[in-house]
């Protein structure tokens, strides 16, 4: 029990249960720097039109960039990665592992293929509910599925499946939460984005 209690925190007394809060953690806080490079790119795309001089650039600009934040945008995407995708996707990956143990190529195309197919939908309808509910539009959420969910299921697969590919294949599912939420930082810049139109 020793690398399992390092793992995961318990949060109830039912016999077990553990709320895997280092994934969490991680999750929640690759989640946050993928926003914050999102909200920083879009500021400063915005901003640089506006600068005909490349010397322009001051601690005043960078002060600017850095004071706008979004930080109730960034909230969500942080609780979305913390609540959600970190215990989620740990369980799902424990799922998988006892499902599929033998290290076969059998094994690990089905484990890429169920990623995508299954955790990835889930990972959009629960980002686009999480960000719809804390923006007071869920009504809106349908039209939201209907225009952004496979666009950005689709191009998720020409990212996910290789990075899949190397979370199967090479890391131990105690580091794999963190890999993934590593690609994440690019994934949560590409849904942030998707979430700000």
């Amino acid at each position: 029990t020793g690398s399992k209690s390092s793992d995961s925190a318990e949060t109830t007394s039912r016999p077990g249960y553990r709320f895997p809060l280092k994934q969490a953690a991680t999750a929640g806080s690759l989640a946050l720097t993928g926003d914050t490079i999102a909200q920083l790119r879009d500021r400063w795309t915005k901003r640089k039109p506006l600068d005909s001089d490349s010397n322009a650039f001051t601690k005043v600009a960078l002060w600017t960039l850095l004071s706008d934040h979004d930080w109730l945008r960034a909230l969500r995407m942080t609780s979305y990665g913390f609540l959600f995708y970190g215990p989620g996707s740990y369980a799902w990956y424990q799922y998988l592992d006892h499902s599929l143990p033998r290290q076969t190529v059998q094994n690990l195309m089905l484990k890429i293929l169920l990623n995508q197919i299954v955790l990835g939908p889930c990972v959009i309808a629960v980002v686009f509910a999480w960000n719809n509910l804390w923006q007071g539009k869920l009504s809106q959420l349908p039209d939201k599925y209907q225009k952004d969910a496979l666009p950005t299921l689709l191009f998720g697969f020409r990212f996910w499946i290789p990075v899949s590919a190397l979370n199967f294949g090479m890391v131990p599912l105690q580091a794999r939460v963190a890999f993934m939420s590593m690609g994440s930082i690019f994934w949560n810049f590409c849904l942030s984005s998707t979430m700000s139109k």
